[in-house]
């Protein structure tokens, strides 16, 4: 799967009571398909997954995919405290149409999360997942960073496709890009024009099965499975060739690829050796966050560094310092739903609202 661009790290709507606002979530994913964000991330760090249950993440995660577009790549946080746990949420990620498991590393378990235990998990849940798996490593809510050297060994496991870093070191990311610069090259699936192509595009470009009616031989002529009804001898059933998909598409290698976390380092994070990033402030402020990268992919490196400039402080006070509050109530501002956090996190104060309008303001949609 090719992994370029910017992807929404999409919330997680609620009910002023707390439940699943679903059809709220399906207007946010309907809106993040007619942006130019080339994917959307569903239950990461931003959609509160760990304050969700087992059966709420799967509704959450088949809603939004019946509501995203095909063509956006579709990131699932399957991340459980167990590797069993995890598998089976990839499992259900994959029957839904998700096109990567984004795994966070295990951290209750801090003192025994050795870097074998890291190898083990993620090489176990690689092994198991039906889907490719992207590792997640995000210190300042898990209080672990996944070694360079550890990436580097996954990297080569062939169902481990990239990392998303939220550490915000740009550095990281640029020894993180030459300690996996060997690691074997895959062969994603594009289009004629290099974007992704994506599970749904594929299963929505498939003529309808009854097109290709299975055969059956009998007495070694073929027949259709309807003009053998009633016909006596042997019937041996020979599945019919497959009808080949509408959808034109071609090959393009591709390395381990790695996706920033941080919005305000994703310049420099991009120059680094990132491939694109996924950003909470892209789930308020999608556009501004795609300005930025796009101009930095044509080579405009003067109108790159003043689209990261204008998103620098939106992202340092929304996304980091104020949280999911902060990004939920930027979401209200500009035409996506936000609303409430979940508790324990509480909701922004007075002074703390008119701050996120003010940093806000030039990146209203």
């Amino acid at each position: 799967m090719l992994l370029e661009g910017i992807f929404a790290a999409a919330t997680t709507p609620f009910y002023p009571d707390g439940s699943l606002y679903l059809r709220k979530l399906e207007h946010n994913m309907e809106r993040y398909s007619r942006t130019p964000v080339a994917g959307i991330a569903v239950l990461g760090s931003t959609g509160e997954s760990v304050l969700l249950d087992d059966a709420e993440a799967r509704e959450a995660l088949r809603t939004a995919a019946l509501a995203a577009a095909p063509e956006k790549v579709l990131l699932a946080g399957v991340a459980h405290g167990s590797a069993i746990g995890t598998i089976r949420m990839a499992e259900f990620a994959a029957s839904v149409g998700y096109d990567i498991a984004l795994v966070k590393t295990p951290n209750y378990y801090a003192p025994q999360m050795t870097p074998l235990a890291m190898l083990t998990y993620y090489r176990t849940v690689a092994d198991h997942s039906p889907i490719p798996v992207m590792l997640y490593s995000i210190p300042k809510f898990t209080h672990y960073d996944l070694p360079v050297a550890l990436i580097a060994e996954l990297a080569h496991h062939p169902n481990i496709v990239g990392l998303k870093d939220s550490s915000g070191s740009i550095e990281r990311i640029a020894a993180i890009a030459a300690a996996t610069a060997d690691a074997p090259k895959r062969l994603a699936t594009v289009t004629p024009v290099f974007a992704p192509v994506t599970g749904r595009m594929l299963a929505a470009a498939m003529p309808p099965a009854e097109a290709a009616p299975a055969l059956v031989t009998i007495g070694g002529a073929q027949a259709s499975a309807a003009a053998a009804v009633g016909q006596t001898g042997a019937a041996v059933l020979t599945p019919a060739v497959p009808p080949a998909s509408t959808l034109r598409t071609r090959n393009r290698e591709v390395g381990f690829q790695i996706l920033c976390g941080v919005a305000d380092k994703l310049l420099g994070s991009l120059v680094a050796g990132a491939s694109g990033a996924v950003l909470g402030l892209a789930a308020c402020a999608p556009q501004a966050c795609h300005e930025a990268y796009i101009a930095w992919k044509e080579g405009d490196l003067p109108l790159a560094e003043e689209k990261q400039e204008r998103i620098v402080e939106a992202s340092k006070v929304v996304a980091g310092r104020l949280g999911i509050s902060a990004i939920k109530y930027a979401c209200d501002l500009n035409g996506y739903y936000g609303g409430r956090a979940r508790l324990p996190l509480l909701p922004l104060t007075g002074e703390e609202q008119a701050e996120v309008a003010r940093v806000m303001q030039d990146l209203r949609n």
